[in-house]
């Protein structure tokens, strides 16, 4: 792991969040941006304490992939549930393989997307089998780059988005997700919905957007 970050434009609002707090640092071994053929310079975690313990992360070199479109880096929150001063590792294997669809396939996404995942959320035995994307709550949206973060869903939130926008249920959940931090932990916040609401699945192990 380095401690250096990375895309001077990403740090720059971090630092407006974080001051001098230094990250964890994960560097890319082979970056897009030194011609190689991983989309990511690197992903940052920053312990934080409040509304509860968590890891933010965020990725640098997504926002440089696209000319035209709408200029994202990633970012997720995850529960610190034993106030650990290193963050887990599959957030950061996660944040990776969608940036990685994202750079393969040319597609991007906005808020109000969600995705399928193949495998759950932090491994086997989480409820969370799908993520949301909505604006980062702390970081939002600087200049014209978006901070874009993933947020953990149930299967069963995840298909009660199809006939509701991912907003709006998230919103109302949000007393329940403060800063939309994902718990793998955590059981579903609605009931499964009838089979008629659900979303169809499409290539790669993910499924349509609303």
């Amino acid at each position: 792991m380095s401690e250096t970050p990375g895309r001077p434009d990403v740090t720059g609002a971090l630092a407006r969040l974080y001051a001098d707090t230094v990250p964890v640092y994960w560097a890319g071994d082979n970056p897009w941006s030194t011609g190689g053929t991983e989309p990511l310079d690197g992903i940052s975690a920053y312990r934080r304490t409040a509304p509860m313990p968590h890891w933010h992360y965020v990725t640098h070199g997504l926002s440089d992939l696209f000319e035209h479109g709408q200029r994202f880096e990633f970012t997720m929150r995850t529960l610190n549930t034993a106030d650990s001063t290193e963050p887990p590792q599959w957030p950061v294997d996660f944040l990776q393989n969608l940036s990685r669809f994202v750079f393969q396939s040319g597609e991007w996404f906005e808020p109000g997307d969600a995705v399928k995942s193949a495998v759950p959320l932090g491994g086997d035995g989480s409820a969370l089998r799908a993520a949301g994307f909505v604006p980062d709550p702390e970081l939002g949206t600087v200049g014209g780059l978006m901070f874009l973060q993933i947020v953990g869903l149930t299967t069963a939130e995840y298909r009660t988005a199809r006939g509701r926008d991912l907003l709006d249920l998230l919103a109302r959940l949000e007393p329940e997700l403060p800063l939309y931090v994902t718990d793998v932990a955590r059981d579903s916040l609605v009931p499964e919905p009838p089979p008629a609401a659900r979303w169809p699945r499409w290539g790669g192990g993910l499924a349509g957007r609303p």
